[in-house]
Formats: C-alpha cells, sequence, structure tokens
C-alpha cells in the first residue's frame, strides 16, 4: 500500500495540474472580481425584459458568468480536497459558497418572471428571434417547475437562505474529511499507528480476524462517540429538504428529489421492492461466506475478506491503467485512444496523501477537461475503482465535444451507467482470462461488486425514504431513531447469518451521499442499466456500440430515462432490475457450487 507522507513526494506526473484552470491564485481572485462585479449586470435585467431582444441579452450574459463562476468554483473545491487542513484553499472554498449565494439571488427574479409568460409567448420570442433557439429546450423544460416556482420577492428570499441549507453537508465534509481522527491500529511489526480510511479498506481484507475487528472498531469509534453531533446535523439536512419540499408544493421530499429527472416515484420504490423480493440471495451469499471463513458467525468485519486466499496480485498503477485500456476494447480503438491520453496530461490525482479529500470522484469542466481523484493503493479495488472513474471522466469528455454548454453537463441519474459499464467490462475481461481459484476469486470480487453497488445503495434508499417520511410526520429525528432503523434494514438486507455489532446500528452516522438526497438509489438503477448495456457490447449486438457512444455524446440534450431507451434499457419496465438480480443468483449459485 502506497502512502505518501507529503504531497511533494508524490509524483508531479500523478497530480492535478491546477494551472489549466488558472495559472495562479492571482487569476483566480481576478475572475472571482469579475463575476462578483457581474452581479449588478444581472440584477438589472430585473423588470426589464420586455421582449425577445432582452431575454437573449440576459441569456447569453448569465451563460458567460455562469461559465466563469463554474472554474472558480471548481478550481476552489479541488484546492481543498487536496488537502481538507489548508485553512488559505478552504476560505476559498468559503468565499465561492458565499459568492454562490449571491449568484443566485442575483438572478433569482428570472424563474418567477419566465413562469409569468404564457407558454405562447415565450415560443413567438423564439420564433421572432432565431437566436433563442439555442436556449429553446431549456426554456421550455422550465415549464414543468411553474407550480413548484414562489414570486420574486420569495425567491429572492430562498436564495439568500442557500448557504444556511446547505451547512449540514458542509459541517459534514470537515467533520468526515479534517476532523475525525481514528483510532489506533497494531501494524505487522507490533507497533500501534492512526488509522487512516485508506488502510482501513485495506485491513478489512486482512486474513487475520483480529486485525479486521481492531480496524472495523477503531474506524467507527469517532462515529460512536460523536452519534448525536452527526446525528443532529444529519436530522437539520433532512428537515431541510423536506421544509423546501413543502414551500415548492411537492408533494413529498422523495418527489422533489425526482422531479428534474422526470423520473416517477414507482421507478424508487419498485426499485426496493424488487431488491426485497430477491433479498434471499443476499442472505444466501452471507451463508457462503461464513461457510468458507469457518466461522460460528459471521460478523459486519468479515464481509470484505477475500474467500479464496493465494491469488491477490500487486497491480501497479501503470499496469492498472493498461490493463483498463484492454478491458475496454468493446468500446472502440477512439474511446481507448482517448482515454491513454488522459494519464499524461495529468487529469488524474493518483496517490493518497495527508489530508487529502477520502475516497474517489471525476469532476468533468466544460471547455477545460475532467479532473479525476483517486487515492490509488496497488491492488484489485484500486483498479476497478480506477475503470470506475475513468468511465465518469469519458462521459464528462465525451459530452462537453459534442455538446453545447447548455446541455454538456449530464443528469447524476445517468452518471452512474457510464462508470459502471466500464467496471462490468472489465470483471469480465478478468473472468475470460481466469481459471480455477483466480476464477472463484474474481466471481467473489463481481458478487462483492453488486452487493455495494446495488443491494447496499437500495438499504440505504430505503433509509433516506424512511427518515425523510419520519420528518414529514412530524416524527422525532435524532441518533436513537436513526439506529433503530438502519439497524433494522441492515439485519432485514443481510439476513439472520449476519451478527451485527453494536457499532453497526451507527453506519448511517458515516455515509456522505445522506447529504445530497435521493442520490444512493442511482447507483442501484445505474448499474443494473449498464449490466444490460455492457452485455449487449459483449455479445457484439449490432450498434449496440454506436448507441452507447452516443448515449455518452448526448449530455442533458434529453431526459435521462429517455437516453437509456435508445441504448435498449426500459427502467420504467421490470426487465433490466429483474435481468440483474438474475446475474447476482447466478454468481451466488457459481461460487457455492465449488463448496
Amino acid at each position: 500500500m502506497k502512502v505518501y507522507k507529503s504531497r511533494e513526494e508524490a509524483p508531479i506526473e500523478h497530480q492535478w495540474n491546477l494551472g489549466d484552470l488558472f495559472e495562479s491564485e492571482e487569476a483566480w481572485e481576478k475572475a472571482y472580481q469579475e463575476v462578483e462585479n457581474s452581479l449588478d449586470d444581472l440584477r438589472e435585467f430585473n423588470g426589464n425584459i420586455k421582449g425577445s431582444a432582452d431575454l437573449l441579452r440576459f441569456l447569453k450574459r448569465e451563460e458567460e458568468i455562469s461559465a466563469i463562476f463554474t472554474n472558480v468554483y471548481v478550481y476552489a473545491r479541488l484546492s481543498s480536497d487536496l488537502d481538507t487542513r489548508d485553512s488559505g484553499a478552504q476560505s476559498l472554498v468559503d468565499r465561492v459558497t458565499g459568492l454562490n449565494v449571491r449568484y443566485s439571488e442575483a438572478e433569482s427574479f428570472f424563474m418567477p418572471f419566465l413562469l409569468s409568460l404564457e407558454e405562447e409567448v415565450l415560443k413567438g420570442y423564439i420564433a421572432e428571434n432565431e437566436e433563442l433557439q439555442y436556449f429553446e429546450k431549456s426554456l421550455l423544460r422550465s415549464y414543468r417547475y411553474k407550480r413548484h416556482v414562489l414570486s420574486r420577492e420569495q425567491e429572492e428570499v430562498v436564495s439568500q437562505l442557500g448557504e444556511a441549507f446547505s451547512a449540514p453537508g458542509q459541517t459534514f465534509n470537515m467533520l468526515n474529511n479534517a476532523d475525525i481522527k481514528f483510532g489506533e491500529v497494531t501494524d505487522k511489526s507490533g507497533n500501534k499507528q492512526e488509522l487512516t480510511r485508506g488502510m482501513y479498506s485495506k485491513l478489512m481484507e486482512d486474513e487475520d480476524r483480529e486485525v479486521r475487528k481492531e480496524a472495523y472498531e477503531a474506524y467507527y469509534m469517532p462515529y460512536v462517540q460523536l452519534k448525536n453531533s452527526i446525528a443532529s446535523n444529519l436530522s437539520a439536512n433532512i428537515k431541510n429538504n423536506v421544509a423546501m419540499a413543502k414551500v415548492r408544493k411537492y408533494p413529498s421530499a422523495l418527489e422533489k428529489g425526482l422531479f428534474g429527472d422526470m423520473v416517477p416515484k414507482e421507478v424508487y420504490e419498485n426499485l426496493i421492492s424488487a431488491a426485497k423480493k430477491n433479498i434471499d440471495t443476499l442472505h444466501s451469499y452471507n451463508e457462503v461466506r461464513k461457510k468458507l471463513l469457518g466461522l460460528d458467525e459471521l460478523a459486519p468485519y468479515d464481509q470484505s475478506v477475500d474467500l479464496v486466499k493465494g491469488v491477490k496480485q500487486d497491480i501497479g498503477f501503470e499496469e492498472a491503467y493498461e490493463m483498463m485500456l484492454d478491458a475496454l476494447s468493446p468500446l472502440g480503438s477512439e474511446y481507448r485512444q482517448t482515454l491513454a491520453s488522459f494519464k499524461d496530461k495529468r487529469y488524474i490525482d493518483v496517490w493518497e496523501t495527508p489530508g487529502k479529500r477520502s475516497g474517489a470522484y471525476n469532476m468533468g469542466v466544460y471547455g477545460v477537461h475532467p479532473f479525476v481523484l483517486l487515492n490509488h493503493h496497488n491492488d484489485l479495488n484500486s483498479l476497478f475503482t480506477l475503470t470506475h472513474e475513468m468511465g465518469h471522466a469519458m462521459h464528462s469528455y465525451y459530452s462537453s465535444l459534442h455538446q453545447p454548454r447548455i446541455s454538456a453537463g449530464y443528469s447524476i441519474f445517468v452518471a452512474e451507467v457510464a462508470s459502471t459499464v466500464n467496471e462490468v467490462l472489465l470483471i469480465h475481461h478478468l473472468l475470460k482470462k481466469a481459471e480455477g481459484d483466480r476464477r472463484k476469486y474474481l466471481v467473489n470480487h463481481f458478487i462483492d461488486q453488486f452487493k455495494g453497488t446495488f443491494f447496499t445503495q437500495v438499504m440505504f434508499a430505503e433509509f433516506e425514504k424512511l427518515t425523510h417520511e419520519h420528518a414529514e410526520q412530524g416524527k422525532p429525528l435524532n441518533a436513537e431513531v436513526f439506529s433503530s432503523i438502519f439497524e433494522r434494514l441492515t439485519k432485514e438486507y443481510n439476513g439472520n447469518v449476519l451478527s451485527l455489532t453494536e457499532q453497526a446500528k451507527y453506519g448511517w452516522a458515516r455515509i456522505p451521499h445522506f447529504y445530497r438526497p435521493f442520490y444512493v438509489y442511482k447507483y442501484a438503477t445505474g448499474f443494473a442499466s449498464a449490466l444490460a448495456i455492457a452485455g449487449k457490447l459483449l455479445n457484439g449486438e449490432e450498434g449496440a456500440q454506436e448507441a452507447y457512444l452516443a448515449f455518452l455524446k448526448s449530455g442533458s440534450s434529453e431526459y435521462p430515462l429517455e437516453l437509456l431507451k435508445k441504448t435498449g434499457v426500459d427502467l420504467t419496465a421490470p426487465e433490466p432490475i429483474d435481468s440483474a438480480l438474475s446475474t447476482f443468483r447466478s454468481l451466488v449459485e457459481e461460487l457455492g457450487s465449488e463448496y
């Protein structure tokens, strides 16, 4: 496991070049001031849009300011994520967060104005001024929000509350990435050292059960200690969501969360229902895991250790990149050549360094390029994480290349499709070459990937649904309530074979995605969609590659469910979810049949 003691130790070619956004902090400051000074330009349009020419001038000016603001925001965020302890970088984030509130306030008049127009009047403006056709689809989509937009004065108030409403998420981010310190664990030499997130994922795979237990208890220790503070923070976030749903006249917080993607709540509810109807397969897998590990009882810290021993590989970053490119052959030479170039252009920040944000992500910037954050370790999990994030990066790259700015940003709903197609292609590539214990090891890895990306996320989605319903019904939300719901769901999804520890019921306290309401279900729908698309690619189905690449190039030019239908996946029908669950059953049966 490679962990550098300082950022300076990490190879420069494996670090982001933030100069691609701004050459210096002084250049960032100049752009920041440009956005701030431009807000009056937007305010001057308030009450002064009298016809098609005025409307066009506003929309063009808003897009210009938005483009600069995006770069200002991303630079601040990336700088902070490289070292969350850096107060200078954090001050940039604080400033840009405040600027975002003022920006929202300056343009808050526009949506009430737009929706005060009769749709035929707007269409008349577009017919009158050809340049407005660029904005046409976005403008007409806005009419879906007509009954949810407030008066101009009310929208101004809501925009002023934006910073306060974002506080719970920011508070958790600082707690989780900068302030929380984990307990100590014993290294191979018998010495005590402080646990890091990167170490934790590795130690949970250690063959020594006492090592896993020690790491598990050390990892959960701060979350249990801070359970009441984190619960208060999460409760505030949920109540904010519920309050805004009521203010904007949505039937529920869930339906508000689904509205932007035009996803019926039945898709969300049917996903949970389908997973629970097939939960016996997950219970069977836990039985297999318990049996193969030779345990009297299966604990949460036994869920990541390999069931097949002696086949682990040390996979360096350069080797991992080549393995990924080989696996993605079904996507064609243009895709692979483009992706190969990302490594040399410093689009990826590779290694774990002190204070660096945990996990991995892609942030695409229109007109610049994708920025991918990793905390890479030379193992199979890191190979899959790399492949996953580069799927996001290629989605960003293709959408930015083939779409105008207004439709280049794709919905989060489809974001996980591109990343997971890559992962599915990788596992099939590895399985094709594997025999004996190596194949069993990979089948087990695929099962665990499936469990984490589908079943765990569906469980989280149900937790979100239930806790928001509690708030909507005026019921209390505190550490005890969160723990009770989380513990019950953990037992229901994993079955009686999993013996829960005292810490397990506090799992809710460590999940960052709970501060992005109704997000996690998209991992599960994305995974099911990706399995279907990858199957078509691997089978060489005529037109499958072209349809999928067209999907990657589509940005938000259509609503997510319609984009997926063009790849042959219809999430309003049961088939994609049922097919995915059938695949999971087959994998569990293959692993179980060997013993």
